[in-house]
């Protein structure tokens, strides 16, 4: 069997494999927010924005309706003007996020049932409300997924309207966030504005770490094994430059290539074994797009 056919007999199983991956890390993404707004948000009555933070304003003023009621119908109702606007092409990965964190929210409820925060520490319990859900949230951005709610009216703003939508869902945010002080007081208000804040930072700083790669410049008089090491052994891609010493004038070669922490630990040893007068760069750089990263949006 030629190369290519072999290539393209194995792409369904490997397609499986991503897409088993992905929903197994969406499912991830999702119990770990669903964990810190439940034990630890709703509790304290924080509100932060999005769906949960309407939900906690909304179960203040009609208590007989719990807070995980509220989030499902919600985001069932925001599911359902997005099917509307977008047709049967709506993401599936959001609505697949939308329906478990409102079916996982709703089963605490019944099966784990607080009356109170777990602890005397609102400033411990918000530090939780908010990392928790900041880490779930950057792993579904980094699989090009959300939460549904909130982001599902972004969207269908962004198709209707000129508005800046980054903007808009700030100030809603802002704006249910301050609802709190009204609903709960001052003192809840507050420690909600300062846990808006830290998600607003959190998230991005997330999504920064999880994407961060290694960018290698290796300046060189090996090339061949190091080549050969990157694309055999660590299984990665490298472009080779032909360069010249400013002070020398003598001809060095430039490997440039890209890979994951655990992976350039082993390339600079092996670069350090080899070559042990090569010049190495090593930058962290935040998103990767082509083959063996991201693809093209």
């Amino acid at each position: 069997m030629a190369k290519n056919e072999k290539e393209a007999a194995q792409q369904p199983e490997k397609n499986i494999r991503k897409l088993v991956k992905e929903y197994v890390l969406l499912t991830l993404g999702t119990l770990i927010m669903v964990v810190g707004i439940y034990f630890f948000k709703f509790p304290n009555n924080f509100s932060t924005g999005g769906v949960t933070g309407i939900a906690v304003i909304l179960a203040r003023y009609f208590p007989m309706v719990s807070r995980a009621d509220f989030v499902m119908v919600i985001n069932v109702a925001l599911l359902v003007v997005g099917f509307a606007v977008f047709g049967k092409g709506f993401a599936g990965k959001t609505v697949y996020v939308s329906l478990l964190m409102s079916g996982l929210t709703w089963l605490l409820e019944r099966v784990v049932p607080l009356s109170a925060p777990m602890t005397q520490q609102p400033l411990l319990e918000l530090i939780f409300a908010v990392s928790l859900p900041a880490l779930g949230s950057a792993i579904l951005f980094n699989l090009d997924a959300s939460s549904g709610g909130t982001d599902i009216v972004a969207m269908v703003l962004k198709k209707y309207t000129s508005l800046d939508i980054g903007k808009a869902l700030i100030c809603s945010d802002l704006v249910i966030t301050l609802m709190a002080c009204v609903a709960f007081g001052m003192e809840t208000g507050l420690f909600s504005i300062l846990g808006l804040l830290m998600k607003s930072l959190l998230v991005d700083m997330v999504l920064e770490n999880i994407n961060t790669h290694k960018y290698f410049h290796i300046i060189t008089t090996k090339p061949v094994e190091i080549e050969a090491y990157i694309t055999q052994k660590l299984k990665r891609g490298a472009t080779e430059l032909h360069g010249e010493g400013a002070y020398t004038h003598e001809g060095r070669t430039v490997v440039l290539t890209v890979m994951k922490r655990h992976e350039a630990v082993l390339l600079r040893r092996y670069v350090k074994q080899v070559d042990p007068h090569a010049f190495v760069l090593i930058i962290n750089t935040g998103e990767i797009v082509g083959k063996g990263f991201r693809g093209f949006n």
